[in-house]
């Protein structure tokens, strides 16, 4: 595993021993930048659900301003510390351990700031999870009104409720792109 683009390109992150964790593949993750395009470097990232903090790491080295990682693994909250420190992005980030409902809540407490990204891969047999998060995201009013929620999901995700803008396939997996809805402007051109 490792850091695709930006100030970091090419370094190696460490691996989480924690047997329910799966990283996003390179192909995907590139897959996904490429949707949402430049980063601004004024950018709030959550990464739910964060494993070894790939993702977010993805995003600090490619501009964002700072990270949140979120996960309830004491394994992965270990080494998404390791690879933070390893990339010199422990200051640009807040690493939460605990439930993501708990999580989610106190995040609302502790920021002065709401998110322009947020990225949820829970386990994937999890999928109540990926509708708990959003529902409670938007009822903390965590995102930007011009902010993105990805969702990585196996399995194809009834998500007519929510304002999908885009949906890429890659093998068997699924991203979706969501956003707060008609009256709100986006990062993505459609």
């Amino acid at each position: 595993m490792r850091v695709i683009s930006g100030k970091k390109k090419g370094m190696r992150l460490y691996s989480t021993r924690d047997k329910f964790t799966r990283p996003t593949e390179d192909r995907i993750k590139e897959s996904i930048f490429n949707v949402l395009k430049d980063i601004d470097e004024n950018a709030y990232v959550l990464d739910l659900f964060s494993g070894s903090g790939g993702i977010g790491i993805e995003f600090l080295s490619r501009g964002a301003k700072f990270a949140v990682f979120s996960d309830i693994s004491k394994i992965n909250y270990n080494c998404i510390i390791d690879n933070l420190e390893h990339t010199d992005f422990l200051e640009n980030s807040k690493v939460y351990i605990g439930d993501y409902i708990r999580n989610l809540n106190t995040i609302k407490m502790d920021s002065v700031f709401k998110f322009d990204y947020i990225f949820i891969d829970p386990p994937y047999e999890k999928v109540d999870f990926y509708f708990e998060a959003v529902d409670l995201i938007k009822s903390l009013e965590l995102l930007n009104n011009n902010g993105i929620i990805i969702l990585e999901s196996e399995k194809e995700l009834n998500l007519e409720k929510y304002n999908l803008i885009k949906t890429k396939k890659y093998g068997k997996k699924y991203i979706y792109f969501l956003d707060l809805g008609e009256e709100y402007e986006n990062n993505l051109s459609r």
